[in-house]
């Protein structure tokens, strides 16, 4: 199975590919998607569909997860967050793959095994996980692939207990 993490957001849209096989994880690709701040929205966000658009056709996911909007008291960056996020789950709908979205939570308990780890305990498991001999960077990619790893753990739990694994967006 081939698994899409995504980070959403505007400026930069953190994207994590993995490969599950056996129990397994293997690192296939990870990066960002950005687009400049003086672009008008309306084409930051056609940006980001083109370039999932084009992640989608090169590498063939069987299912993409998404980070869950989540803030605290930043509206215009959680409205932000939101329309990228929008942008993402239209164009993996468009190509009709199975989206799953978790919290920042979940993920952190998925990779580090606590619902409350620190950012850099996640990235540190991330990196261990996918046998990689550094922590990825930027942060909105390690992110991504951290998303995916919880996809990817929670999948083979779920299939583990009712034999199936049902798409949530």
């Amino acid at each position: 199975m081939i698994i899409l993490g995504i980070d959403p957001g505007v400026a930069t849209v953190g994207f994590g590919i993995i490969k599950v096989a056996e129990g397994k994880q293997k690192l296939i690709r990870y990066g960002v998607i950005t687009t400049p701040a003086g672009m008008r929205l309306a084409l930051r966000l056609s940006q980001i569909k083109t370039d999932m658009s084009e992640l989608i056709k090169t590498f063939r996911p069987d299912a993409i997860a998404v980070e869950e909007l989540f803030f605290n008291t930043n509206l215009k960056t959680a409205i932000a967050v939101a329309h990228g996020r929008a942008a993402v789950i239209l164009e993996g709908e468009a190509h009709a793959i199975p989206m799953y979205e978790y919290t920042p939570l979940q993920v952190k308990k998925a990779v580090a095994g606590y619902g409350h780890a620190t950012k850099k305990q996640v990235m540190d498991m991330v990196s261990r996980l996918l046998n990689m001999d550094t922590v990825p960077k930027p942060d909105d990619a390690a992110d991504a692939l951290a998303i995916a790893i919880c996809h990817a753990r929670t999948v083979s739990s779920l299939m583990n207990t009712s034999g199936s694994a049902k798409a949530t967006i």
